[in-house]
């Protein structure tokens, strides 16, 4: 995997089901921290709902210990683990979404919550705006002056970030590189008689 679809912000929706509104807030996030600040914060902005039930696939999305939900208060099984269903087959990364529910005074049944909270989160990311995020290794490397203006000219057609560059006797970078750009980097940087330092690809 080199590179997955994430929510391009946060974004949110709501439904009305037997007078329950289910309130969808879906969320970038970089990783499990961030995405439990992000639930801690929707749990203060709106107090007085019965709950805040979510699901995070916080990483890229296979790794699943980045993987995550909860029912918050539902019966178990109702809310959390259909939610992370739903992402899991959405091929999302980064993504953390929590449906907010003030009861409406008649209650769904199991069966009805499963449907409720599927469909909370199966309808908004019909129409999620979303963005590409490309899983990058950092790669440290060393080229002779004669070469920078070369390398740069060839970096432009590639998706590598420069992150660190310090000038000593020869040009030393480190880079963030998508797993599909790093054997032509290796290439490319040994035809410009440079040396890959390190690297953990």
């Amino acid at each position: 995997m080199d590179s997955f679809p994430t929510p391009a912000s946060t974004q949110r929706s709501q439904i009305e089901i037997k007078r329950s509104r289910f309130i969808t807030t879906i969320g970038n996030v970089p990783d499990k921290p961030a995405a439990l600040l992000l639930i801690d914060k929707l749990r203060h902005e709106m107090p007085d709902a019965n709950h805040h039930c979510w699901a995070m696939v916080a990483g890229r999305p296979d790794d699943i210990y980045q993987q995550d939900q909860s029912d918050d208060g539902e019966p178990k099984g109702t809310a959390g683990k259909p939610m992370l269903n739903v992402l899991r087959h959405s091929g999302l990364g980064n993504t953390v979404a929590v449906v907010t529910r003030y009861f409406g005074g008649i209650k769904l049944g199991s069966g009805g919550l499963v449907r409720a909270y599927t469909q909370s989160l199966t309808e908004p990311l019909k129409t999620l705006n979303t963005r590409i995020a490309f899983i990058r290794t950092e790669v440290t490397i060393a080229l002779p002056y004669t070469a920078f203006d070369r390398f740069e000219y060839w970096m432009q057609s590639s998706k590598i970030i420069v992150t660190d560059k310090q000038f000593q006797e020869s040009i030393v970078m480190t880079l963030q590189a998508p797993e599909s750009d790093i054997a032509a980097l290796k290439q490319e940087v040994k035809r410009l008689n440079g040396t890959v330092i390190q690297s953990d690809a």
